[in-house]
């Protein structure tokens, strides 16, 4: 009998089981439930909620042995939200205080507690938390004079988040080659710099968390008087020369994105020592009025002047709920670095290992101290024309690994897929790297055997490939 059903059964079998039996089954069906169902655990940080995709039966060849391997975890898992970040946006609910500036006089919000925690983290003096990256990238622009049409020099490898904020400012982009180490080419730089006197900011995009010569990207913008604002959607925890990246500017902006170090959907803040920057962040954002006063972590009443009634209220700001997912994350920061950053030097130097003559895998520049490698990136060698490229994607993506191109034509991370903000002058480098450049989510609730999986399907998928073109 299913055991779900014999309490049911009881009451109508009196001259079989007594009441203390039925006790006793009651529980024992009970503890099967909790046995077996992953919906009642307490703990979202362990390993056994990885989402799972349906097991892949992998070939088998004449012996009886798996020709392949094959991963069979989602590459698209995020990091879970810890249990106090639950918690919290649950009593948030409860009380309906969602709104930063619904707190008492002299009392801090969600929000202003995680603004709290994040320029401790980052070594920032003033903070604003944000709806998203893509307004605080917006906002670097506007608050340090960006006229409109005025332009913007930046990285041409970045996600169109990047152009779309310059568009949003009312910019022009120009764009900088990038080099194979998907960095920004600080020779390029110059050049653009050069030939556009009138550019006044650059905008540099740490892309995959990837930091380029910061020391002398900041000479070339002294040297030019252009601004520097920098880009750290994706390089929250890396360090430069033992400092957290994001100073180099006068003003940075991170992510809260989905697939970033912390998670709350979407979500941003824009970082600053700057007290004027500061302050009209905090009115675009929505701090009208006298509301600033609610503010924990930017400068005095003095510094926000007559921007109350001089700055449109954009109403960006990010919620108390977002906020709260977000605190319990910024705690685990460093664990998590560590884990990732394990795991990524176990795999790439698999690959380097195995099939290193087939790739190139970028490196990183000398002055970065500490990196955060929660994706793995690598150009297939130059050998792999565009339809053996496409081969190896597909090989991986049969065998359970979706793995992206950033050359691909619909990547929103191929610069030719920016119709809104085009680029004006050729750039072959960046295109040749992107042309080959392959990027592949490296998941923290995956177990390690995972990655052995995931190394041992890019592995045999670039040996099929060139083995059936005959050049294995």
């Amino acid at each position: 009998m299913n055991l779900f059903l014999i309490p049911f059964a009881l009451p109508i079998l009196p001259q079989i089981y007594d009441i203390t039996m039925f006790k006793s089954i009651t529980l024992f069906c009970a503890l099967c439930c909790i046995g077996c169902s992953n919906a009642l655990l307490t703990n979202p940080m362990t390993a056994s909620t990885t989402t799972k995709s349906p097991t892949i039966k992998p070939t088998i060849n004449p012996i009886g042995v798996p020709d392949r391997a094959y991963v069979t975890n989602d590459i698209k898992t995020p990091d879970p939200i810890p249990i106090e970040g639950q918690e919290g946006a649950l009593e948030l609910m409860r009380s309906g205080r969602l709104y930063r500036y619904n707190v008492a006089p002299g009392e801090d919000s969600v929000v202003s507690l995680c603004e709290k925690e994040i320029v401790a983290y980052t070594g920032h003096k003033y903070c604003v938390a944000l709806n998203s990256c893509g307004s605080a990238l917006m906002l670097l622009l506007k608050t340090t004079g960006l006229p409109v049409g005025g332009k913007v020099i930046s990285n041409a490898f970045t996600f169109g988040a990047v152009p779309s904020a310059i568009e949003h400012a009312g910019g022009k982009a120009v764009y900088v080659e990038s080099t194979m180490d998907m960095i920004i080419d600080t020779e390029d730089l110059e050049k653009k710099l050069k030939s556009n006197p009138d550019c006044k900011h650059v905008l540099i995009s740490h892309m995959r968390g990837k930091v380029a010569d910061m020391d002398t990207i900041k000479h070339l913008c002294d040297k030019y008087d252009a601004i520097l604002l920098e880009d750290c959607a994706h390089s929250l925890g890396v360090q430069y020369k033992n400092k957290h990246s994001g100073h180099h500017g006068i003003a940075c902006a991170i992510s809260a994105q989905s697939y970033k170090m912390i998670n709350s959907g979407e979500g941003g803040f824009l970082l600053t020592d700057d007290a004027d920057i500061a302050a009209q962040t905090a009115v675009y954002a929505g701090a009208y009025e006298g509301l600033s006063a609610k503010h924990a972590t930017v400068p005095p009443k003095e510094a926000f002047k007559d921007y109350p009634v001089t700055i449109p209220n954009y109403s960006l700001r990010m919620s108390n709920l977002a906020a709260a997912v977000i605190r319990p994350q910024i705690k685990t920061l460093d664990e998590r670095i560590a884990k990732y950053n394990a795991r990524y030097v176990a795999l790439v130097n698999d690959l380097e290992n195995r099939v290193g003559d087939h790739m190139y895998i970028p490196q990183l520049d000398s002055g970065v101290s500490l990196m955060v490698h929660d994706s793995v990136q690598f150009c297939l060698d130059a050998k792999f024309t565009p339809t053996m490229l496409q081969e190896f994607l597909d090989e991986c993506s049969d065998h359970g690994l979706p793995v992206e191109n950033f050359g691909h034509k619909t990547n929103a991370r191929n610069f030719v897929n920016w119709g809104f903000a085009p680029a004006e002058d050729p750039l072959p480098k960046t295109a040749t790297m992107l042309s080959r450049a392959c990027d592949v989510r490296m998941p923290l609730m995956w177990e390690d055997e995972d990655f052995e999986d995931m190394a041992n399907v890019l592995v045999e998928s670039i040996e099929k490939v060139l083995g059936d073109h005959g050049m294995l």
